[in-house]
């Protein structure tokens, strides 16, 4: 969802980046996006497209920003990070809305109902002004959700 959401902000305000999503543990590779993201998704308006892929630790190499949606998830890329570096590319979704202070956790909504997937996107939504404007920043540079 926050690839989608990544990608549509960054057309519309003309920065030209690549932007990926990757999971830690994805179950089937390749599997389109859960049927309830997707709904949700399209009915804000925002494309649905997807393929389950894994983050391999050679992403680090191709991506100039990787976006953990929760702690837990932050803990293991910094784990699978080749050096300090790479660790240092590795930033937390909420660490980028204002409200949320030091960040917060996008908790992963997959088996609730739509009303999970509607409580993330919200999540999303309030993170990507200040994560659009680092990638502005960056000149639009690669990023990884």
């Amino acid at each position: 969802m926050a690839e989608q959401v990544l990608r549509r902000e960054l057309a519309a305000a003309g920065v030209a980046a690549e932007v990926g999503s990757a999971g830690l543990r994805p179950e089937v590779l390749g599997a389109p996006a859960d049927p309830r993201a997707r709904q949700v998704l399209e009915a804000h308006g925002y494309g649905a497209e997807h393929a389950v892929r894994r983050f391999e630790p050679g992403m680090f190499g191709h991506y100039d920003l990787v976006v953990a949606l929760d702690s837990g998830h932050q803990w293991v890329l910094r784990h699978l990070a080749p050096d300090g570096g790479a660790a240092g590319q590795i930033r937390l979704l909420g660490s980028y809305d204002p409200e949320a202070g030091a960040g917060w956790d996008v908790p992963d909504p997959f088996g609730g109902d739509l009303a999970d997937y509607e409580r993330t996107l919200a999540l999303v939504l309030a993170a990507m002004p200040g994560l659009l404007a680092e990638v502005r920043a960056a000149s639009g540079g690669p990023a990884v959700i």
